[in-house]
């Protein structure tokens, strides 16, 4: 098989080499990116708040080292197999944030533990408490847990409260777990456009948040960590003052998603560039208004809308998915101004899914490829 390093390992340092690549093929502006982690790690440190970043956006050892080389305290893994390739690649501080239940990633939980300085995970149920105790007593390890509370969208976490301390209770009667604290995050209020109306969302569930807290602490479960966050919230959550640490990932990429939102509220630029993208190419130009690019379904993530044009086509030019290969730039003359062979860069509709679709970033700099970054823990999703 032919790899990325195979097609573009000569291109490196070759001045405008980002215009000789194989397309499609997922672009990293690595000033941008540079930018982005400085730029969130400065905010964070002027609140006085840790930054745990969430590393199921990039899935990259390379990012991660770049982020923790910046300050953070750690990266944030949604599933075991993540977290296993960060920690192989040197990666400290790792906290996996979906719960670990079944029997067998329980078992490589706590053989992770036991190789792993500063690992964490969430919990959200006594009886999977239980069982990943006893699995760490087995592999002779000890585990820090966070609670996970449910913020609404009953997706994961404990429902109420009262259940909160029950599970504080069982941490506390296990062998070899330690309870930390708390997480909360609010995903399905991260997109919201307008940044009132998200506030709104985000000061409603902060006062439930609160009053878990509270609960917890009143029965002698104070938590020393309230981790939660994200990109779209972090300047709410950081005003609303009652998180240790976020957990904010995309904005080191930001995406169409985030883009469309007002994300400080004083309608200034966004906070953050947009340093990921995905070049094209058309492939065919025989109608005025249509052309046909060289990247569908299995190159651009579809549960986020679709992709704009960066650059090489208008701006203005609506983009259609074709199937699995292709798509549609559809604009007044498009195929007269554009011909076959011809690059377009996209900003990617969602970052998460399209990141793993790939196998590489292509870094660039000024248009010249830098290096080769492996996405490393594409696909580990259990």
């Amino acid at each position: 098989m032919t790899t990325d390093r195979d097609l573009h390992d000569h291109l490196i340092g070759q001045q405008g080499s980002r215009a000789d690549l194989n397309t499609p093929v997922l672009i990293l502006d690595i000033d941008a990116l540079d930018r982005n982690i400085a730029a969130m790690a400065g905010l964070a440190a002027h609140h006085g708040v840790a930054l745990r970043p969430h590393a199921k956006t990039h899935k990259s050892v390379e990012i991660a080292r770049r982020q923790q080389a910046a300050g953070a305290v750690g990266l944030c893994c949604a599933k075991i197999g993540e977290a296993e390739v960060l920690a192989s690649g040197g990666v400290t501080g790792i906290l996996i944030t979906s719960p670990v239940a079944a029997p067998g990633a329980v078992n490589r939980l706590a053989a992770l533990a036991g190789r792993t300085e500063g690992l964490m995970a969430v919990v959200d149920h006594p009886g999977v408490a239980a069982r990943i105790d006893a699995a760490l007593g087995e592999a002779a390890a000890t585990l820090e847990v966070v609670i996970d509370i449910d913020p609404g969208s009953g997706r994961t976490g404990v429902a109420s409260a009262d259940a909160a301390v029950a599970l504080a209770k069982v941490i506390a009667a296990s062998s070899n777990l330690e309870y930390r604290g708390v997480q909360f995050y609010c995903g399905s209020q991260q997109h919201i456009e307008r940044y009132a109306d998200r506030r709104a969302a985000i000061v409603d569930r902060t006062a439930y948040l609160q009053s878990v807290i509270a609960a917890l602490t009143d029965a002698g479960f104070a938590p020393v960590l309230v981790t939660g966050s994200g990109t779209g919230t972090h300047r709410i959550d950081l005003d609303l003052g009652i998180f240790t640490e976020l957990q904010a990932g995309s904005y080191v990429f930001m995406d169409k998603q985030y883009c469309d939102c007002d994300l400080t509220g004083d309608g200034d630029q966004p906070p953050f560039e947009v340093a990921l993208s995905v070049d094209a190419r058309v492939v065919s130009a025989n109608h005025s208004g249509l052309v046909t690019i060289d990247a569908g379904y299995k190159s651009l993530s579809t549960d986020g809308g679709v992709a704009v044009v960066q650059r090489g086509a208008p701006e203005t030019a609506a983009f259609a998915f074709m199937g699995d290969e292709h798509a549609a730039l559809i604009a007044p003359g498009i195929g007269t101004q554009l011909s076959p062979g011809d690059p377009v860069s996209l900003t990617v509709p969602h970052c998460d899914p399209t990141v793993n679709l790939y196998d590489s970033y292509h870094v660039v700099a000024d248009d010249t490829l830098v290096d080769i970054w492996s996405v490393s823990a594409r696909g580990c999703a259990r």
